[in-house]
This record gives C-alpha cells, sequence and structure tokens, in this order.
C-alpha cells in the first residue's frame, strides 16, 4: 500500500468532524461559551496540545477526558496508517526484489529479452503465449513499468553492461531477442553477448539493411528487419491476400487451432535411423512434419516419408495444440532399462 484509500481518508475525516463538533457542541452547553470559543478550546484539547483554561465542572471535566481520547485514538491511527504505508513500501519492496531476483537466478535454458519497446513488447506476448519462460531486461523506467504490470520478470540495467547481462542469466539462457530501438546498441549488446557465450542463440532488430549486415557481422545468428518484414508483408497482403492470411493464420499465437513446434531428434528417443514413414507420425500423432534441419545445417521444405531422421537433426511439426502433444511425445527420450 503505496498511500491512504479513500475508505481510511473518510474514516479519518468523519472522525475529526465528529470530535470537534461533538466536542464544540457540549462546551457551549455545559460551559455557556460562544461557539468560536468552544471549537477552539476543543480544538487544543483534541489535537493534544494542552487546555486553553481548566474546566469547571464534572461534565466539563468527562468531555475534556472524552475529547482527550478522541484526539489521541484519531492521531494514533493516522501514525500507524503512516507506518505501515512507509513499511510496505520499504519492506514489501525489499521483499518482492527478493523474491524476483530469486527466481531469476533460478531460471534454465530462458531467453532474455534485452529491449522492451514495441518490437520487444511483441516478442515478449508471442513467448508468453508460447509458454517460453523470459526475462526482460531494460533501464526505461515506463518499459520497466510495462512489463511488472503484466508480471513479468525483470532487470533493470542495459544489455551493454556485462553484469546486468549477467543477473539476467545470460550464463544459463539458451537466447537473447535484442530488441532496442538504436542499432548501435544492438551491435554492441550483440558483441557483449557472443564474446561471453558464443554458443547463445542471438535474434537482433535492425532498422536497414546496413545494418542488418553489420549486426551479422558481430555474430548475431538472426537478424529482423521490422520494416523491411512489414512492407513485404503488406504487398502480399494486397497481391495475395488469400495466401497472406493463410500463413499469418498459421504462425498467429491468436490461433489456437494450430500450433507449429520445433522438436530436436536426440539419442534417446527412438527414433534415431528411422525415416518419417517408419514412424508413421502422421497415423500415429495426427501432426504432419513439414520441415527437417539437417544437423549439417541444411533444411528440408518438404520431408517425404524416406526422410531419414539422424541425431541432432530438428524437425518442425504442424498440428492442433493435442496432436502436437502426441508429436512431442514420440520424440520423448526413452528410459534406459538396467
Amino acid at each position: 500500500m503505496e498511500s491512504f484509500t479513500r475508505r481510511e481518508v473518510t474514516v479519518l475525516v468523519v472522525a475529526v468532524l465528529v470530535v470537534f463538533a461533538g466536542g464544540t457542541t457540549g462546551f457551549m452547553a455545559i460551559l455557556h461559551e460562544s461557539w468560536h470559543s468552544a471549537l477552539y478550546r476543543t480544538i487544543v484539547t483534541a489535537s493534544l496540545t494542552g487546555l486553553d483554561t481548566t474546566p469547571h465542572g464534572i461534565g466539563a471535566e468527562a468531555l475534556t477526558i472524552a475529547v482527550v481520547i478522541s484526539g489521541v485514538a484519531i492521531f494514533g491511527y493516522f501514525a500507524a496508517q503512516i507506518f505501515d504505508s512507509i513499511a510496505h513500501k520499504v519492506l514489501g519492496g525489499a521483499w518482492r526484489e527478493k523474491k524476483r531476483r530469486k527466481m531469476i537466478d533460478e531460471l534454465r535454458d530462458h531467453i532474455i529479452v534485452c529491449g522492451y519497446g514495441r518490437v520487444g513488447r511483441r516478442a515478449a506476448e508471442e513467448l508468453r503465449h508460447s509458454g517460453v519462460t523470459y526475462v526482460v531486461l531494460d533501464f526505461s523506467p515506463e518499459a520497466l513499468s510495462s512489463a511488472e504490470e503484466i508480471g513479468d520478470l525483470i532487470i533493470e540495467g542495459s544489455g551493454a553492461e556485462d553484469d546486468d547481462l549477467v543477473r539476467a542469466g545470460i550464463d544459463r539462457a539458451r537466447g537473447i531477442l535484442i530488441a532496442s530501438d538504436d542499432d548501435g546498441d544492438n551491435m554492441y549488446i550483440t558483441l557483449s553477448a557472443k564474446a561471453r557465450r558464443p554458443d547463445l542463440t542471438v535474434i537482433a532488430r535492425a532498422s536497414t539493411e546496413e545494418a542488418e549486415r553489420k549486426l551479422r557481422l558481430a555474430g548475431a545468428d538472426r537478424v529482423v528487419t521490422p520494416y523491411a518484414t512489414a512492407g513485404r508483408v503488406m504487398a502480399q497482403l494486397m497481391a495475395k491476400p488469400q495466401v497472406a492470411s493463410f500463413l499469418n493464420s498459421l504462425t498467429s499465437s491468436d490461433q489456437p487451432g494450430m500450433s507449429f513446434e520445433e522438436i530436436e531428434v536426440k539419442s534417446t528417443c527412438g527414433a534415431v535411423g528411422l525415416t518419417i514413414g517408419q514412424l508413421d507420425v502422421a497415423e500415429r500423432t495426427g501432426a504432419n512434419i513439414v520441415a527437417v534441419r539437417k544437423h549439417s545445417g541444411r533444411l528440408e521444405v518438404r520431408p517425404t516419408k524416406d526422410t531419414l531422421l539422424e541425431e541432432a537433426d530438428v524437425i518442425v511439426g504442424v498440428g492442433s495444440p493435442e496432436e502436437i502433444r502426441q508429436l512431442e511425445r514420440m520424440f520423448e527420450p526413452r528410459e534406459v532399462v538396467a
């Protein structure tokens, strides 16, 4: 709680008005004072600054005691709320930061989203829909606030700083998305990431073809140019609207009926040395293998039933979420029997 709620403010205001009105009315009736004198006496008594004059009579003394006790109660409530607000802000913030730090330290094979602007936010949204764990690394207050509202794990810092990359878990991550608006920053971050982790998958954003070329030279595995991509999509929507809409529906995270997934063929899964036809993938799972990235790097975009699957190959499957789950089970490691 960072500030008083409307209900708490209302309670304080009503309590003060009741004490002032009750004390003023009581002193006017008992001591026969004017309303301003009675109000002054009430305020001085309730604020615990002292008594203007000693009241005479049991009734006046009892009312004075009641006003003093009410003033103490109001002041105590007000002080407690201030202390509670400060404690929640300081201790609660430290506790949340400690919890977030622990969660990030426990991450493995996650993605670092470096730069949480328009492109970075969209990338994070796609990762979130795909169930991929990620950490946001940015220093902009607006970006950090947006990420915190969604519940993202965040690190305040810059991808150009090695210490900040380490705090984001670069030594345990499987990839980094570099989506800063500045091409120079993206290039520097790419160099820093590859220098520390040459095996790390780096996907960077570029604004121009020249920046794309330099990012590839810096070590980026993939470079995305949003403006070129947007122009190509617009042209496709105009020239081939149905084809473009179909492809967009396949790759959109908002389309729950169809999913793409890539699965690595490992030596322990039992599929090594078999063809797609021998595995009978379509009949057993309902999914289809639409591409195979061979361990040599060659991409087969139209694999046949005779395509042989070897260790370290990566298959690309398409199907419903349930069909994809069945496909993943087919390539799960088999238990070793003693």
